[in-house]
């Protein structure tokens, strides 16, 4: 398989997902992308959780004590087939929304599952 910069870019979204394409994963399927921010203060968190709500996006907020200090954490989960520009397009509005209530935009990921079909042959030999 040969990398369409077109299609994936030269960055950290563009490798990402040649990265998923090469592991077979199939980009025009629905996927769960979940993007996540970040925040120091609880009430902004909450604050930006509401406001998202109101925008109508799935969303959970948890505080990470596994970070000194603790950070209290929103993730945005959106359906959609993972293509570049809709994921640009994405993370700068979550950026800009970020902002607005003093949080930090802190990136994307998604669960890849690939399954393997067993052959016939397979299935003797167990």
């Amino acid at each position: 398989m040969t990398r369409d910069y077109e299609q994936f870019p030269d960055d950290d979204n563009g490798n990402v997902l040649w990265q998923m394409a090469e592991d077979g994963d199939d980009l025009t399927e629905l996927h769960e992308i979940e993007f996540s921010i970040a925040f120091q203060d609880q009430k902004n968190a909450e604050q930006c959780a509401l406001y998202l709500l109101y925008q109508e996006q799935k969303v959970s907020l948890f505080q990470d004590d596994s970070v000194e200090p603790n950070e209290w954490v929103i993730t945005i989960f959106v359906n959609m087939e993972p293509e570049y520009s809709d994921i640009v397009d994405l993370e700068e509005w979550f950026a800009s929304i970020a902002e607005k209530f003093q949080g930090e935009y802190d990136g994307w990921g998604c669960m890849a599952y690939v399954f393997e079909e067993e052959s016939e042959e397979d299935d003797l030999l167990q």
